[in-house]
């Protein structure tokens, strides 16, 4: 099943633009009343405060800036929920991982695409607007590449451009099965690249996004099991100016093979060996030392949190707390996608951190200071930097990605200025998103996407073939 786009088109030498006015709005200086905003195609150009509604603007009450997943494996949303009973064994992260690997070896280029179409849909209904796409099914069920290096990630492309959302994506370079060069298994040959056909791959995917709005590429190593010593200094230039991402530290096992290899943890080899800086994002870090925490947040890298599915596979809690008293910058991703939610990671993220201290309020900023306010300016920060956008949030020179909010839902009635991302993040559940415009593009109206039924048709097409 196809799935139509819905295009704006303007005719050649003129611009798209609109204004919109919020009753109460979240700027970079802070909650700010009778915002006027200003887009031009896909940009905000200007955005003035303490200002009266024209008669042309869209008005809402409440407006907040969109957020980025800044880590997502599209394809596992097919399989989210598949992967909940008990086998013979102590089921951990790696039997879950076989579980995934079984159902990436089927899953056709068509069903990437309605699979990824459905996630990115479902995303910008729940404030997403940008999403850090962290791609390994790059080839044919026998593992051959296809006539097209980028088939797959054109297929996430056209299902970012279909549904709307801002695109980072970050092609992942995998070679082996474990620490030491270790070969492949099978499970794996969709995923495997020498490092002149991923070099090809990376080029055939700046050609797949070149059209889409704000979309950018990377590169990501997959993981240290993954890459050797020498092919992560290879594929790191092939990044350019883009975002690096790799995951790091996720498991205890995955630190003592690391150890067995190297006799250093992962983000300590990472930190020693490779050129950590700000263009850099570690995936989970769920197991780090104080040491490792410090030096971590000193080299300005992102950590690329994903609290749910950390929770699902078991992986267990990151430092969080401590990372942010060291200077630490953080993001929040969906990652396997077993439930897409920008207040669900957040609240989740924050609960882990009361669970691990047995305190509450954990990772608000300080005294006084709303714990919603303080997860949400550190995920909107740290996910602009991991997806290298320069430029986010109610500002001109932003892309126009932006959320209102329901006055009238019930978790955020009564409420101004912070406590309504209290309510929206710990108390709303669902229902709070009223409207959605993502790079000037107003793709959600009263929480629904306006491709919403077709996506979930042709993903429920893909998924039941996929799970019979």
């Amino acid at each position: 099943m196809s799935i139509h786009i819905v295009a704006r088109v303007c005719p050649a030498g003129f611009e798209n633009m609109s204004t919109l006015h919020f009753g109460s709005a979240l700027l970079p200086s802070g909650w700010t009343d009778n915002v006027q905003v200003t887009v031009t195609d896909a940009t905000i150009t200007k955005v003035t405060a303490g200002t009266a509604p024209g008669a042309a603007d869209e008005r809402h009450p409440l407006a907040i800036p969109g957020i980025a997943s800044l880590h997502s494996h599209a394809f596992q949303r097919g399989m989210a929920g598949l992967a909940e009973m008990r086998g013979d064994t102590a089921d951990t992260f790696w039997t879950w991982r076989e579980t995934m690997y079984r159902f990436a070896l089927d899953m056709t280029p068509e069903d990437t695409e309605a699979v990824a179409t459905l996630l990115y849909v479902e995303m910008l209904e729940q404030g997403y607007t940008r999403v850090g796409e962290f791609h390994y099914l790059h080839h044919d069920h026998d593992g051959a590449p296809y006539a097209n290096p980028a088939e797959m990630a054109t297929r996430i492309a056209r299902a970012a451009e279909i549904a709307g959302i801002g695109l980072t994506l970050l092609p992942s370079f995998y070679a082996h099965s474990s620490f030491g060069g270790a070969p492949p298994h099978a499970g794996q040959r969709r995923f495997i690249c020498a490092v002149d056909q991923f070099a090809r791959l990376v080029d055939a995917t700046r050609s797949a996004v070149r059209n889409l709005h704000g979309a950018n590429v990377g590169v990501a190593p997959h993981s240290l099991r993954a890459v050797t010593p020498d092919e992560l200094a290879a594929i790191v230039p092939l990044a350019e100016a883009g975002p690096i991402h790799i995951h790091a530290a996720e498991q205890i096992r995955e630190v003592e093979e690391c150890i067995a290899w190297s006799g250093r943890r992962p983000v300590e080899w990472l930190l020693e060996h490779a050129p950590v800086d700000q263009r850099w994002c570690l995936i989970h870090a769920t197991h780090t030392t104080a040491i490792e925490i410090a030096s971590l947040a000193g080299n300005g890298a992102v950590a690329g949190l994903c609290p749910l599915t950390e929770a699902s596979l078991g992986d267990g809690i990151f430092s969080t707390r401590e990372f942010l008293d060291a200077g630490g910058r953080f993001g929040v991703g969906t990652d396997s996608n077993v439930l897409v939610g920008v207040t669900d990671e957040l609240r989740q993220l924050e609960y882990g951190q009361r669970l691990k201290r047995r305190e509450r309020n954990v990772l608000s900023a300080g005294p006084g200071i709303s714990t919603g306010r303080a997860l949400f300016d550190a995920a909107l920060a740290g996910g602009a930097q991991a997806l290298a956008q320069p430029i986010v949030g109610l500002q001109a020179g932003a892309r126009a990605d932006i959320v209102t909010l329901d006055a009238a839902h019930p978790s955020l009635a009564g409420r101004s200025k912070d406590a309504i991302l209290d309510g929206w993040i710990f108390a709303a559940n669902a229902g709070a998103i009223a409207c959605v415009w993502a790079g000037g593009d107003k793709v959600v109206e009263n929480g629904r996407h306006r491709l919403r039924q077709t996506a979930r048709e042709a993903f429920n097409e893909a998924v039941r073939r996929l799970v019979a």
